[in-house]
């Protein structure tokens, strides 16, 4: 049996790789009891870890959300995965991220072990945005989430606007189009779907009374967005092959890199991402450098272009 600590590493380790895990299923993939599993939780949960019982036959586990953030736990391609993509919040323009995102490569820089902190010292990333007539304003980590927050919780959102205009909107999305963040809500007193500059709102709190959420002109958003931005001359989604994805990312994460994409928050850890190309297998190779587990949304010729790719990488892996 592997040492006490080595053990709690190795636990924390599956129980952040998804959501729930069962006793038994833990108890065999460590090589230890169930009993051994329990007293391991317990130990994990006097560190700070918020691990909740999940009820079942035979029990398990989930790691939640506490109200501290405990000491976290990367492996070597996590740690330089989430160097390379805090670099490129900090030296992207306009993002409203940069200083502190620079200050958390400070922290993760001081905890990283020697073996790693050289390879990340040699790792200089800077992102450089494509030239643009409309250049993106910085928008605060803080409005980003007070909008979002209001989104999910069905809550009328009230702000000013631009010039210091008062509106009172019922939320219902958060996207980024072309590098920009920008709030789909429908406006009460115009009675009417706006979309909304997220760098131009200001927050009124507290949040109004909730509403039941309406549907959107189009059935959904990529249609209703891409509406929008066509009809004002944008013509960023105009490819002959476009197809809608679910990623087990963050939308802001996602965000980081796309310009052409439409990206939608789902929930704080997925997001949809809507996406055009010159070929079905360009589109879905494009999808397929976010690293992370892809759900399709359509249409067919997406999911079959995926199925093409494997075949071809299993027989070059072959």
């Amino acid at each position: 049996m592997p040492k006490t600590s080595a053990r709690l590493l190795a636990l924390l380790s599956l129980l952040q790789t998804r959501r729930d895990w069962s006793g038994t299923v833990l108890a065999d993939r460590l090589d230890i009891s169930l009993r051994t599993v329990r007293r391991d939780v317990d130990r994990l949960r006097e560190l700070g870890y918020p691990i909740a019982a999940v009820k079942g036959p035979d029990g398990g586990y989930r790691l939640g959300a506490g109200t501290e953030l405990p000491p976290l736990l990367f492996d070597d391609e996590q740690a330089v995965a989430l160097t390379i993509a805090l670099q490129i919040a900090a030296t992207t323009p306009g993002n409203g991220l940069a200083e502190s995102a620079e200050r958390a490569l400070t922290t993760i820089r001081q905890v990283l072990p020697s073996r790693l902190r050289h390879r990340v010292d040699a790792l200089r990333i800077t992102a450089v945005a494509r030239p643009t007539t409309r250049p993106a304003t910085p928008v605060g980590g803080d409005t980003l989430l007070t909008i979002s927050a209001a989104v999910h919780a069905h809550e009328i959102l009230r702000f000013d606007y631009g010039t210091g205009i008062n509106r009172r909107t019922e939320p219902h999305h958060v996207i980024t189009w072309d590098g920009r963040w920008y709030l789909i809500a429908w406006d009460l007193d115009r009675e009417d779907w706006r979309t909304f500059r997220a760098d131009k709102i200001v927050p009124r709190t507290p949040n109004g009374p909730r509403f039941t959420p309406r549907e959107l002109p189009g059935g959904d958003v990529p249609a209703y967005v891409t509406g929008v931005f066509r009809g004002s001359g944008d013509t960023s989604g105009n490819w002959p092959c476009q197809g809608t994805v679910i990623l087990d990312l963050p939308a802001a994460t996602v965000a980081l890199y796309t310009r052409e994409g439409l990206v939608e928050e789902i929930t704080p850890d997925r997001c949809r991402l809507t996406l055009g190309s010159w070929s079905w297998p360009g589109l879905a190779a494009a999808i397929a450098r976010y690293d992370a587990d892809i759900e399709v949304v359509g249409p067919p010729e997406l999911t079959e272009a995926f199925a093409h790719l494997a075949r071809r990488f299993t027989r070059i892996a072959r």
